[in-house]
């Protein structure tokens, strides 16, 4: 159950970050509410996943995939450029996470 509710954490997190861009600096209210609803339904499915994960693994799955996932979404939806240091820099953070995932750390 703790990886469901880290999974819900990471989506949560990328629609509001994604809102985010979209609020143009909290002006227009409706992605404001997305970003704030997006980043509380984020941290408090964090905290249930931090129940039974290690710390260090949970926010490394987190944190990585929500970053992978961002980058993702500005290049498709935002049409933002991915050079391949950028791509480069996503494999990284994908290798990291795996790496963490298969050293075995536990609560």
């Amino acid at each position: 159950m703790s990886y469901l509710y880290l999974a819900i954490a990471i989506v949560a997190e990328v629609i509001g970050t994604s809102a985010l861009k979209a609020s143009e600096g909290f002006t227009r209210p409706k992605p404001s509410l997305v970003v704030v609803a997006g980043y509380g339904v984020a941290f408090y499915a964090l905290s249930l996943a931090l129940q039974t994960l290690a710390v260090g693994v949970a926010y490394a799955v987190w944190s990585g995939a929500g970053v992978a996932l961002i980058t993702l979404i500005g290049w498709r939806v935002f049409k933002q450029r991915l050079d391949a240091a950028a791509l480069l820099g996503i494999g990284l953070i994908v290798a990291g996470v795996v790496v963490l995932q298969l050293s075995g750390t536990r609560t």
